[in-house]
């Protein structure tokens, strides 16, 4: 019986994190989350061991790492890496199954007294690492993989999924199509999951709506609060109210495209742009040099905080379901309102904190753009806003809280309930 069993706030936990992407092996948000959430619980006297795949992240990005994260000394990492190299990331692809890391992760798993395993990003993990083990088991929803193939609900890499169309829209992505998804092996692996956890209320529904048939808690996201620094933007070189930003991977769904014109067409406003991607030389093409657009490229954690308190506003035109946006907490913990497209996730941020405005098009885009830009008392009392919201819901203290409390309310149910179905989502259907 493991020590979750007995659980009070006063334990200290054993650990396991299973993700495909840690950093610097990784690409976005998911890795991020998981380096925090680990040193987080590390620094309150948790142990916590992480397992990623370091073949993943090379067969995805061939270049090599030029970036070092520091870990509490609590933090153990153990580094999948096998002969196979590409194979073995592949061959879970499509299989859904761990096989060449198998022996690797059961070997973790039996020589360890975890507590809890917390799963993420698993898709190049592999499901049956779900069965491993017998500790309070968490999954943590970073993106839609678990009902689409592509991650995302973007469909046909080209607009929303309102209808789904995996087997086409795999193809057109250039995936291989993985024909795992078609028999049983994604529940048969899930129901060994005690409590899965949406970091919004929109993305649990979606899941719920596109047939998840599992319980799922809501526990938002978390960033670790830094000093203070909270203050008002200041005038650029053009004698006016800061410039507005964007920041983010420079991807379609991100909708950034939908921005730029409205900067072409209303020069007397300036834009920023933080981060890299594909999509870049095509934003840089629309762009076309204009002296009010300034791409900056990859920026450090303190650049960033650093444009977050002196940027007007944050603009957030994501096209896709967001299943949180940290982008916007981050701009929250600088006390700067946000300018959000109504889809996703956002919307309940922005209703949260009332510290910013939601847009439906670029009409209602550049009138939340002029309100901000002339009026600066609104504009910090919008940022005085998000940031009270953010020490309120999105801090480490409310997340840590919350998490512990659910590995304890698991930890001492009967666990087996969770294989019953359609008990989550019929019971959301009739609340």
């Amino acid at each position: 019986m493991s020590k979750a069993s007995n659980y009070t706030q006063e334990n200290a936990l054993h650990f396991l994190m299973v993700t495909t992407f840690y950093p610097p092996y990784n690409f976005g948000g998911d890795g991020i989350f998981v380096h925090r959430l680990s040193n987080e619980l590390a620094s309150r006297g948790h142990r916590v061991d992480v397992v990623h795949c370091v073949d993943a992240h090379q067969t995805l990005s061939g270049t090599p790492i030029d970036t070092h994260y520091e870990n509490h000394e609590n933090v153990r990492v153990f580094a999948l890496k096998s002969l196979a190299g590409p194979l073995s990331p592949v061959l879970t692809q499509q299989t859904g199954k761990s096989l060449l890391k198998s022996n690797h992760l059961k070997s973790l798993v039996e020589r360890n007294e975890y507590d809890v395993i917390h799963y993420h990003n698993i898709s190049l993990i592999g499901l049956d690492v779900l069965a491993f083990g017998s500790a309070v088991k968490l999954y943590t929803m970073h993106e839609y993989w678990l009902v689409c193939p592509t991650h995302v609900l973007w469909k046909f890499s080209k607009e929303l999924c309102l209808e789904q169309s995996c087997f086409r829209c795999q193809l057109q992505a250039g995936r291989p199509v993985q024909w795992w998804r078609y028999t049983n092996l994604m529940k048969k692996y899930l129901s060994h999951v005690d409590c899965f956890l949406a970091p919004s209320l929109f993305a649990r529904d979606k899941h719920y709506e596109l047939g998840f048939d599992f319980r799922i808690e809501h526990l938002p996201n978390f960033l670790t609060r830094t000093a203070d620094k909270i203050s008002s933007p200041e005038s650029n070189s053009r004698g006016v109210l800061g410039s507005f930003l964007f920041v983010g991977r420079l991807e379609k769904i991100k909708g950034l495209q939908d921005v730029l014109p409205i900067f072409l067409d209303n020069p007397e406003y300036d834009l920023l742009v933080a981060g890299d991607g594909d999509f870049e030389p095509e934003l840089r093409r629309m762009a076309a040099n204009a002296r009010n657009i300034k791409f900056l490229g990859r920026l450090t954690a303190d650049e960033l905080e650093t444009h977050y308190r002196q940027a007007c506003a944050v603009i957030v035109p994501s096209v896709c379901y967001e299943i949180f946006a940290m982008v916007v907490i981050e701009a929250f913990a600088q006390g700067t309102p946000v300018l959000a497209n109504k889809v996703g996730a956002l919307p309940e941020l922005i209703e949260r904190s009332a510290a910013g405005f939601l847009f439906e098009n670029s009409r209602e885009l550049l009138a939340g753009m002029k309100k901000l830009h002339s009026d600066p008392k609104l504009r910090n009392e919008l940022g005085a806003r998000g940031y009270a919201a953010y020490q309120e819901n999105w801090s480490e203290e409310p997340h840590i809280r919350r998490y512990l409390e659910l590995i304890g309310q698991v930890a001492g149910e009967d666990r087996s309930l969770n294989s019953e179905a359609e008990t989550p989502r019929e019971a959301l259907a009739g609340s």
